[in-house]
């Protein structure tokens, strides 16, 4: 009969396709891992992994195999999320996802009171792009993940706690900076800076734009903080969401906001979790926390 041990090791193994480094993220001996991987296939009665010197390969069988495991391993910590149904809200451990459009400029308004208001919970934060979140949170490596709507999430459940709008960023010294609003057409499509692929808030900027993607300009950054740094270095104009705006603007005083004046919100930020997940109450209590934060902390922003 195998183990969830075993299981849990055979998914590391899945996931880095490398039996030292699964070792590692299940802090054991490679051995100890190898040894319990070839048991249970032994006990399977057919070959999960294919390896040699370089490489591992998952078989056909295997891919059916680690299907099924995942599926054992989601019940189980969902089983074990029951506990918390009895218990206070944000009371124990919780494994958080959050993109880094949001990241930086959520974490230090809801962290310092959220450690004071719960000093029980046991916060894992973890940053990456949406499509990684959403594959973390169905793996049931994360509970929950804070991404930017719209944005396919493949069946998981979200519980929306923020609007906002888009502002333009430009030089002062723009005539269009002193309009109080800008429509997109007022934009030179040459001139905009955007978030390289991969990244939600390039396509929430393109969709409020009415911009088609094979038109979309050719100068990309990795982070807002470099979309500023080009526009200031007067490489072009950009668009950043409300969250972020005033923070990236207080160390740059050449430079101007604008709101976009066209139909929003242009994106909403959303707590994301399995539809199965039992622990909703942490959903809620955290979801109450950060709105009440945010709108204690919301910038006045004079159109």
């Amino acid at each position: 009969m195998i183990t969830l041990r075993q299981i849990n090791y055979a998914l590391a193994v899945s996931q880095t396709l490398h039996f030292k480094k699964a070792a590692e993220q299940c802090y054991v001996s490679a051995s100890t891992l190898s040894n319990a991987i070839t048991e249970m296939e032994r006990q399977l009665g057919i070959k999960v992994f294919e390896r040699n010197n370089k490489k591992v390969f998952i078989t056909k069988l295997g891919k059916t195999f680690l299907e099924k495991a995942q599926n054992v391993k989601i019940n189980v910590d969902d089983i074990n999320q029951l506990q918390k149904i009895d218990s206070a809200p944000l009371s124990s451990s919780l494994n958080v996802g959050i993109i880094p459009t949001v990241g930086p400029y959520l974490l230090p308004i809801i962290l310092p009171e959220l450690k004071t208001q719960y000093p029980k919970l046991k916060l894992n934060v973890i940053e990456a792009q949406s499509e990684v979140l959403i594959d973390k949170i169905h793996r049931g490596e994360i509970e929950m993940g804070i991404l930017a709507l719209p944005f396919e999430l493949k069946g998981l459940k979200s519980y929306k706690f923020w609007s906002e709008d888009l502002y333009w960023v430009s030089q002062k010294k723009d005539k269009r900076s002193r309009k109080k609003q800008i429509k997109a057409k007022d934009l030179e499509l040459s001139e905009l800076i955007l978030l390289e692929e991969g990244n939600c808030l390039k396509d929430h900027i393109l969709k409020a734009c009415k911009i088609n993607n094979s038109n979309a300009p050719s100068i990309k950054a990795t982070s807002m903080s470099t979309l500023i740094q080009l526009v200031k270095g007067g490489m072009g104009t950009t668009l950043v969401p409300e969250m972020a705006i005033n923070e990236l603007l207080k160390a740059n005083p050449d430079l101007s906001k604008t709101h976009l004046a066209e139909k929003g919100p242009h994106r909403e930020i959303a707590l994301i979790t399995r539809s199965t997940y039992t622990a909703t109450e942490d959903v809620l209590e955290l979801k109450k926390f950060i709105n009440q934060k945010m709108s204690l902390k919301k910038k006045v922003v004079s159109y």
